[in-house]
């Protein structure tokens, strides 16, 4: 085969065994920073700054890597090239399946784990071969532009630029600043994103390799409850919040009494979100965890903890004989919550799909009347205890328009906030459906014992200006306020046919207990880890993240780890 000289950056005389034409140092750098100009600028224009520069500064960082490893700048150009376009591509497909961004931890788990490449391969074929022609592709490109380099950039002048920018990269990180609430979710900054989660998804696996043995969690197989257990409704309020915690608020005041428990107490909740990240508590319920214990995964702590608590509330009452369903007003794709709630143990979910939904956001009676429906079902033909997850989703905002304007009831006093008056409109329907589903559990099902539970996920938006903030301010604003009375809600344990026992005396509830409450409240018998959730909830007097006790709250998560019960990675 023909052999040509070539002469390199630095004089030297090479081979190249290759029949392709040569591009010249000066066609090189011209194709090269062509490319680099061209990706800048459709960062900026798609991710805004400071997030193209992040992202920017990163891959020129990776890019000077590529180069100080090959010395060649367009195949540098090449690969950095196709690393953007598959980030972007990816997390873009990623998010319409389940309308989350792609994050590091995803691939990391991907890749990590043989199973989890079956099931990819098995459940994604077309993405699989998708990946695999562009890999391929992407090589046979890389090699081509290797070998019509005539430019080979000295490493040393590689090494200085790789550490120029990485210096960059670490100033856009700060300038860019921590990651907003619900970026994951409403951004489209599909390329920054996944950088940016590159650290998280670092810590993350360091942190699972510590092995300090401080006692195990047994998880018992079944439990045998003392007596017959009550049939259990658990049921998510959304955006709902007692207005008798403002006091300067004019409302109906028969809506109080919507948030008394059975013994005619109202108990206040805090949770780790505000005006949305629903799911955030929904995890901490089922789970019994607190999502700040996950640090920057705390937004994805659903999609990376999917399968990987066990003795979950959904679990432990599965044990004690109980069939676990869900009424879900979303379709089960939606931020992967259907995986999530298979997960932790709900093993029939009801989705928008199958419920018949005409919209996103029926009243509460339509979910109450299909849970209904189907509780005819099951009392029909088993004897089984039932638990039943229902959410709602009238009360959700935005507060900007008249609800069902048909119904009349009332809203705010005078010179209520109009959005604030929209929102007590339909914290009037939802107490009104409550009630008529109360009644029909009474009617259908006499000699049926119920546990009812509700409490509100996260507090509406139209609550900005009786916290002091302005309805200008963001959700990420209101979270890094320091605000705790903006994180407060509510739970009310309420029965039918059965007497829960008394409670505990807790001022304020934090939201990964409220499953704890559940099972003491329903008189069932305690695993170890709840049991030792329930001591740590009065050794800390119902808070969970913000404890005086550290080391106790942290001994409990290395007991978890330990014992299998949290799966670190």
């Amino acid at each position: 085969m023909m052999r040509e000289r070539v002469v390199n950056g630095g004089g030297a005389l090479r081979a190249r065994v290759w029949r392709v034409p040569l591009l010249t140092p000066r066609v090189v750098c011209a194709i090269a920073s062509s490319l680099s100009v061209l990706e800048v600028g459709f960062m900026h224009a798609t991710e805004g700054e400071p997030a193209a520069l992040l992202v920017s500064a990163v891959m020129l960082t990776i890019g000077s890597l590529f180069v100080l490893m090959s010395r060649s700048l367009l195949l540098a150009a090449t690969l950095v090239g196709a690393m953007l376009a598959t980030i972007r591509t990816a997390s873009l497909i990623h998010q319409q399946e389940t309308e989350v961004l792609l994050q590091a931890y995803d691939v990391i788990s991907l890749i990590s784990a043989w199973p989890a490449l079956s099931a990819f391969w098995h459940d994604h074929r077309q993405h699989a071969l998708t990946l695999l022609a562009t890999g391929s592709l992407t090589a046979t490109v890389a090699c081509l532009a290797y070998n019509m380099d005539a430019l080979r950039v000295r490493r040393t002048h590689a090494g200085l630029a790789a550490a120029l920018f990485a210096g960059i990269a670490c100033g856009a990180a700060v300038a860019k600043g921590e990651r907003r609430h619900t970026e994951f979710y409403f951004e489209n900054v599909y390329v920054s994103f996944f950088l940016g989660s590159l650290a998280d998804a670092m810590e993350a696996l360091w942190r699972s390799g510590s092995t300090l043995d401080i006692g195990t969690l047994n998880i018992p197989s079944s439990c045998k409850p003392s007596s017959r257990p009550p049939n259990i409704v658990l049921i998510h309020q959304e955006s709902v919040v007692p207005p008798g915690y403002f006091h300067s608020l004019s409302y109906d005041r028969s809506l109080d009494r919507f948030f008394q428990s059975y013994d005619g107490q109202l108990r206040k909740l805090r949770v780790e979100t505000y005006g949305g990240g629903s799911w955030l508590t929904e995890f901490s319920v089922f789970t019994g965890l607190s999502t700040y214990a996950f640090g920057g995964m705390r937004q994805m702590v659903q999609q990376v903890m999917a399968g990987k608590v066990r003795d979950t509330l959904p679990q432990a009452l599965a044990r004690c004989g109980y069939r676990n369903i869900v009424f879900y007003p979303m379709l089960r794709q939606f931020l992967g919550t259907g995986k999530f709630f298979e997960g932790v143990g709900l093993s029939k979910i009801f989705d928008a799909k199958d419920q018949k939904a005409a919209s996103e956001n029926e009243r509460d009676r339509f979910y109450y009347s299909n849970l209904l429906s189907e509780m005819q079902r099951h009392f029909k033909s088993s004897r089984q205890p039932l638990f039943a997850y229902l959410e709602t989703m009238a009360t959700h905002g935005t507060y900007t328009y008249k609800y069902m304007p048909e119904v009349d009831v009332p809203g705010g006093g005078p010179g209520t906030d109009p959005e604030m008056h929209e929102y007590l409109r339909r914290l009037a329907m939802a107490r009104m459906d409550y009630a008529s589903f109360r009644n029909e559990l009474v009617r259908r099902f006499p000699g049926q014992p119920f546990l009812i539970v509700h409490y509100g996920d996260h507090q509406p938006t139209a609550t900005w200006s009786l916290h002091g903030f302005t309805n200008v301010m963001t959700i990420e604003q209101v979270m890094q306020s320091g605000n705790t009375d903006a994180l407060m809600t509510y739970y009310t344990i309420d029965a039918i046919g059965y007497r829960p026992p008394p409670l505990p005396a807790l001022d304020t509830l934090d939201v990964p207990y409220l499953g704890t409450m559940l099972l003491e409240s329903a008189r069932l018998p305690l695993s170890d880890a709840f049991r030792a959730r329930k001591r740590l909830m009065l050794l800390c007097n119902g808070r969970y993240a913000s404890c005086p006790a550290e080391d106790e709250v942290l001994g409990f998560h290395r007991r978890l780890l330990n014992s299998g019960v949290v799966e670190a990675r």
